[in-house]
C-alpha cells in the first residue's frame, strides 16, 4: 500500500486476467531462480535439493531421466519385433474378412478387405536367456534382447503420422498441449543449472524418400509456460544458434549487458504479472551459461574409442542418429531430465525392401550401444530408455506382390510394438499379445495413454495428480484416460 492508502495506478487499471496471470509471477520467478544459481538468487534449492518451488515428485521414482528414441513414420512391427509363423505360412493368401472388419485404415488402404498377406522381408531368430524374437534387420538390439521389454500390445487411435505422433507425445491428435518432456520438467524441475531441463535432437536416414516433416509442436510446451518447451540441438559445428558474443563484445560486457535487461525485465514483471517475461530473463540466463556447457558437450575428444565404437560408424558426425544417442547420454550424464531424439524415414509405403535396410543400419547399433553404455556407466538404472514410433505397419501388402523392390505395408494403428529399457522396467520380457498374423491385440492390451502413465509414474509422477489448469479445465498428460502397466514394472 502507498503513503495515501491508494492502490498504484497499473494494479487499478489491471484486468481479472492481468491480474490472475501476476498471480502465476511467482512460479516463473521460482524457475529463474533455479537458473540464476546460488550465487545470483537466493535459495535457489530447498534443503533436500529440490529446485525452488517445485514439488515433490508423487512416490519414490526408479528413474530421474528419461530418453525417448522415437521413430518417425512407424516402424513395422511384424518385420522387426512381432514374429508370426502363420504370416509366413499365408504369404500372397488375402486377409480373412475377420480380421479388418470395422476396422480404419489410411486412404491409400481403404479398405482391408481382399489385400494379400506379406511375409515377414527378413528371417527372425530367439535371442538371449528371454528368447525374444527380433528379426535379422536389427542384430544389435537382438544382442541386448536380455536388457530390453518388449510391449507387443500397444495401440493408438490415429491412424496418420502428425496426429499419431501428437497424441503419442502430449495425449492429444491436435496440436497445442504439452509434450512429454514438457510434463517433466514442469513436474520435477531440472538437476543442471547449465543445461536445458529438455532437449531435442532431430536425423534422418540419407537417401531416404521420406518426407516427414518434425514439427515444433512435437517438443512444445502447448499451454504450459514457454520455458518448458524443448530446447532443439542442431547437428553441425553450431548446436544452438545465437549462444556465441558478436564480434568485439567480450564475455563481461554480455554479462554486464544481460543484468541490465535482467533488471529492466523484471521490473516489467513486477507490473504486469506475465510469467513469459521469467521466461526471456531465465532464456537470457541460460543463453549465457550454455557459452561454456554446450561447446564442452559437444567435445567428444575424451570419449574412449571402444565407447566411440558401440554407437557405430556414425557416430563422429554431427547429425547423425549415433551421434545422437551418444550425446543423449552425455546430457542425461549432466543433469538434463529428458532427452527425446526423433529419426524420420520409417514410412514404408514403398520401399521395404530397400529403405527399411538403411533405417534399421543407422539406428540399430546406436539404440543398442547407448543401452550398454549405460548400463556399463551404472547409469540405466535411473534412466528409462524408450524406442518406438507412433503405430505399426499392416501386415497385408501395399503395391504389387510381384514387385519385390516396391513391396510396402501401410499404417497400422491397432498393433504394433515398442521396447523398453533401465528406469525399472523388468528386463526381459515380452508383454501383451497380437493375433496370429500380428493384426489386432488379443492380449493384455496397451493404450498410448497406459505407456504415457507408467512412464511418469517411472519418474515419480502420478498421472492423475500432475495437471496443470487451462481454459477452466484441469488438463494432464493422459488426459482422462490411462493405467499404469504394472506387470512391466520391476517388483510388479
Amino acid at each position: 500500500m502507498n503513503p495515501n492508502g491508494l492502490l498504484h495506478e497499473p494494479v487499478l487499471r489491471e484486468s481479472r486476467r492481468q491480474f490472475l496471470g501476476r498471480g502465476g509471477t511467482g512460479l516463473g520467478l521460482a524457475a529463474l531462480a533455479q537458473l540464476l544459481g546460488p550465487g545470483r538468487a537466493a535459495a535457489a534449492t530447498t534443503p533436500d535439493g529440490r529446485p525452488a518451488g517445485m514439488p515433490r515428485p508423487h512416490h519414490a521414482p526408479r528413474a530421474r531421466h528419461a530418453i525417448y528414441l522415437f521413430q518417425n513414420g512407424a516402424p513395422t512391427h511384424v518385420d522387426l519385433f512381432d514374429y508370426k509363423p502363420e504370416l509366413q505360412k499365408r504369404h500372397g493368401k488375402p486377409l480373412p474378412d475377420s480380421y479388418a472388419a470395422g476396422k480404419r485404415f489410411s486412404t491409400m488402404t481403404g479398405k482391408a478387405d481382399g489385400k494379400l498377406l506379406l511375409a515377414p522381408v527378413e528371417p527372425f531368430r530367439q535371442h538371449g536367456q528371454s528368447g525374444a524374437w527380433v528379426s535379422d534387420f536389427l542384430p544389435h538390439t537382438g544382442q541386448i534382447a536380455d536388457e530390453l521389454c518388449f510391449v507387443k500390445s500397444l495401440h493408438t487411435d490415429a491412424v496418420n503420422h502428425a496426429p499419431a505422433i501428437s497424441l503419442m507425445l502430449s495425449g492429444a491428435q491436435i496440436p497445442g498441449r504439452p509434450t512429454l518432456g514438457a510434463w517433466l520438467t514442469y513436474g520435477l524441475g531440472s538437476e543442471t543449472e547449465n543445461l536445458p531441463a529438455f532437449a531435442v535432437m532431430t536425423s534422418v536416414s540419407k537417401g531416404t524418400t521420406c518426407g516427414q516433416i518434425f514439427y515444433d509442436f512435437y517438443w512444445g510446451s502447448g499451454f504450459l509456460p514457454s520455458r518448458y518447451q524443448g530446447v532443439k540441438f542442431r547437428g553441425g559445428s553450431e548446436p544452438v544458434l545465437y549462444l556465441g558474443n558478436p564480434p568485439g563484445l567480450s564475455g563481461e560486457s554480455r554479462r554486464a549487458m544481460l543484468d541490465d535487461v535482467a533488471h529492466l525485465n523484471r521490473r516489467k514483471a513486477e507490473a504486469h504479472g506475465d510469467p513469459e517475461i521469467a521466461t526471456r530473463i531465465a532464456q537470457y540466463e541460460m543463453a549465457f551459461r550454455m557459452q561454456t556447457s554446450v561447446p564442452e558437450l559437444a567435445d567428444l575428444s575424451k570419449e574412449p574409442e571402444s565407447v566411440l565404437a558401440l554407437y557405430g560408424p556414425g557416430v563422429r558426425e554431427p547429425g547423425t542418429f549415433a551421434y545422437n544417442c551418444l550425446m543423449a547420454r552425455r546430457l542425461i550424464e549432466r543433469g538434463v531430465r529428458c532427452v527425446q531424439l526423433m529419426h524420420a524415414g520409417w514410412d514404408q509405403h514403398r520401399s521395404l525392401t530397400t529403405e527399411l535396410y538403411t533405417q534399421c543400419r543407422d539406428t540399430d547399433q546406436p539404440s543398442a550401444g547407448l543401452v550398454v553404455d549405460l548400463k556399463q556407466r551404472g547409469l540405466l538404472d535411473d534412466t528409462l530408455v524408450v524406442w518406438g514410433g507412433e503405430f505399426g505397419r499392416t501386415p497385408f501388402i501395399q503395391g504389387n506382390l510381384d514387385e519385390r523392390k516396391f513391396w510396402g505395408r501401410d499404417h497400422h494403428p491397432y498393433a504394433f510394438t515398442t521396447w523398453l529399457a533401465g528406469g525399472g522396467i523388468r528386463p526381459g520380457i515380452s508383454h501383451g499379445q497380437t493375433d496370429d498374423l500380428g493384426m489386432n491385440v488379443v492380449g493384455d492390451p496397451v493404450h498410448v495413454h497406459d505407456l504415457q502413465a507408467t512412464l511418469l509414474h517411472q519418474l515419480g509422477i502420478h498421472h492423475e495428480r500432475l495437471t496443470y489448469r487451462f481454459q477452466g479445465r484441469d488438463f494432464r498428460l493422459t488426459d482422462v484416460h490411462g493405467q499404469v502397466v504394472r506387470a512391466i514394472l520391476a517388483g510388479g
